[in-house]
């Protein structure tokens, strides 16, 4: 019985329509009601309907009725442009701007399955923030993945678009999380967010100081987000220490951003400053930095400030260290030919960039794949050493100790372990 009153309701809501009789945003509502009765109700509740934006202001009229509803338009965020160009701007010259280009840029991407990149549960379902070109949305669809397509409902999500929901930190969760970016884990299980909770839960008074990831990250409500020392913790111009000068040169190698054999810089650094992913001055990387002192003395005294931001400073030249230790044993085993460079690798040397990708192949067997020891070091890159800095900067200690520095070094005792291992079965 429902579904048949369902479809006299649609063939009801069509004419309305072309009888224009009835506005397009009451139809919807109708139709919408039984269809996706949550999206109406969140709608119901923004901030758009108080002022009476309707459905077809953001997805078009073609759609008619429930048989052509890909005629309705995904809004961009040029959509969202119209009415809030600010935000749109500021969003535009930050970091998150940025994630899709980044995401297509790094090699191991196009191994992945279409439904984790295009389709959203995936790397792409965080990294599809960014705003599109014209080419990148018609590759989009032409795959059928339609609803990738705005980067302002990952924060404020459709269709309530509520401020509220974007400035608690809970909003960050779903991307900044997990592998190699755990960065709600350190943050919730730091002081920070113990306050941030003993707060809400009201066991602190309500003028206590509770940080959030807004609070730090976006202050004042502003859509650009940069931090100093970037997602990958590299930047220019190298240190004038000598070993970590050369530390430095060695990370940079293995991301593919200096050619290991003549040092020069390569296409992946201009990638790299396309999507403004490094800091090149001094004064570019002072620039956030003193943004950043300036957050943390609304709390602290900008002596104390400075003093933990710099010991993050030295803690990342401290990893560094174990870090270019670990690539230059793996890097010996390619220049020895017991590691065959993997088919798409840009140099006969590690590739951080390739990620976790594999062909199937085994350390002892990897003439086309990519090898064990390879694995180690990536694991120890983007899993150990990213928990080791930012948990610095998060203040989470046993993040920077025990899910960092101390995987850090057991890493690379099993890199050399293998290096050792390797070397012996290649004589026989």
């Amino acid at each position: 019985m429902r579904k048949h009153v369902f479809t006299l309701l649609a063939g009801v809501c069509s004419l309305l329509l072309l009888a224009g009789t009835v506005m397009a945003g009451d139809v919807c509502i109708d139709c919408h009601s039984n269809i996706s009765p949550g999206q109406v109700k969140d709608w119901e509740s923004s901030a758009h309907a108080k002022m009476g934006v309707s459905c077809d202001a953001c997805h078009g009229d073609a759609h008619k009725n429930a048989i052509d509803y890909k005629k309705a338009v995904m809004p961009s965020e040029q959509v969202c442009q119209e009415c809030h160009e600010e935000q749109f701007t500021s969003f535009s010259h930050g970091k998150h701007n940025y994630g899709w280009k980044v995401l297509n840029a790094i090699p191991a991407t196009h191994f992945a399955p279409d439904e984790l990149i295009e389709g959203g549960r995936g790397c792409g379902g965080c990294h599809n923030m960014g705003i599109k070109t014209e080419e990148e949305k018609a590759a989009q669809l032409a795959k059928g993945y339609r609803y990738q397509t705005n980067s302002c409902d990952e924060c404020h999500t459709r269709h309530a678009f509520s401020k509220k929901e974007a400035n608690n930190p809970k909003a960050c969760r779903t991307c900044h999380m997990g592998y190699d970016h755990p960065q709600w884990e350190m943050w919730s299980s730091s002081k920070h967010g113990t306050r941030y909770f003993a707060k809400k839960e009201g066991d602190l008074p309500e003028g206590a100081a509770a940080p959030t990831c807004q609070t730090c990250h976006l202050p004042n409500g502003t859509h650009e987000n940069h931090t100093a020392w970037g997602f990958l913790g590299v930047r220019l111009p190298l240190p004038e220490d000598p070993q970590a000068a050369a530390d430095r040169v060695t990370i940079l190698k293995a991301l593919g951003v200096l050619d290991p054999e003549t040092g020069k810089p390569t296409a992946i650094l201009d990638a790299v400053l396309s999507v403004d992913g490094v800091r090149t001055t001094q004064a570019s990387w002072q620039k956030l930095r003193n943004e950043m002192l300036d957050t943390c003395t609304q709390c602290h005294s900008y002596q104390y400030a400075k003093e933990q931001l710099d010991m993050g400073d030295d803690m990342l030249t401290k990893t560094d260290r174990l870090m270019a230790e670990a690539i230059e044993t793996v890097a010996a085993l390619y220049q020895e030919g017991i590691i065959i460079k993997p088919e798409g690798y840009p140099f006969n040397y590690p590739f951080i960039l390739a990620l976790m990708h594999t062909n199937g192949a085994n350390w002892d067997e990897n003439l086309d794949g990519f090898s064990y020891i390879d694995q180690v070091l990536l694991q120890m890159y983007f899993k150990h050493r990213m928990r080791a800095y930012q948990a610095f900067f998060h203040v989470n200690p046993d993040y920077a100790y025990w899910y960092g520095w101390n995987m850090m070094t057991q890493d690379l005792g099993e890199i050399k372990h293998l290096a050792k291992q390797m070397r012996a079965d290649h004589k026989k």
